[in-house]
């Protein structure tokens, strides 16, 4: 199953250079298959860590890459200097708003607590009927099984609704995330029906 061309795909990911190779190599590689794809990928504009290789990955196939960064992030000079829009925003949160309403889709990859937040965000945007788009996590080296549990503990204690895990998708390798796209649940604000149990 394809993937639409044309749709803007708003990617979170880390910064950090510190963290095992395998996730830098899972960011590149999504980058090159989002580029093939067709996609614009809209990310948080650095060049270090999984954002950078995540940007050099669609650069190198000839992809768009849209950045979105934080003035006091800017001034650090950590901006990726290839891309081809970079968008100076003047905080975190206008850098949130702007990489979510300026896209189709989310896809998550391994990251800390801003991705965290990030993807939360996003998902209780889905929950309340804000956000429709389809929301997928690459789940690189198990990544994400913690948080995973979290959400179904939530389902089980009766915090969130069984309905609620269609909001998500699971892929192990950055290969799957087009399919897993395309194949998502439809999302309505009829959501809004169930936001609150």
């Amino acid at each position: 199953m394809g993937l639409p061309a044309e749709r803007t795909i708003c990617v979170y990911c880390a910064s950090s250079g510190s963290c095992d190779p395998a996730y830098h190599a899972a960011a590149r590689r999504l980058g090159q298959v989002l580029a093939t794809a067709g996609c614009t990928i809209i990310y948080g504009g650095s060049r270090s860590g999984s954002m950078g290789a995540l940007a050099d990955g669609a650069l190198a196939e000839g992809g768009r890459v849209v950045g979105v960064l934080p003035r006091v992030l800017e001034k650090l000079e950590i901006s990726h200097y290839r891309l081809i829009e970079l968008h100076v925003v003047e905080d975190m949160r206008a850098r949130k708003h702007r990489m979510l309403t300026g896209s189709d889709a989310v896809v998550a990859l391994p990251g800390g607590c801003g991705t965290f937040e990030e993807l939360l965000e996003a998902l209780t945007l889905k929950r309340l009927g804000l956000y429709l788009g389809p929301i997928v996590l690459v789940n690189t080296r198990g990544y994400f099984a913690p948080l995973l549990a979290m959400l179904e503990a939530a389902i089980r204690e009766r915090f969130m609704d069984a309905r609620h895990r269609a909001m998500w998708t699971v892929v192990e390798e950055p290969d799957e995330v087009p399919a897993a796209l395309a194949a998502a649940a439809a999302w309505t604000e009829a959501a809004r029906d169930f936001a609150a149990l």
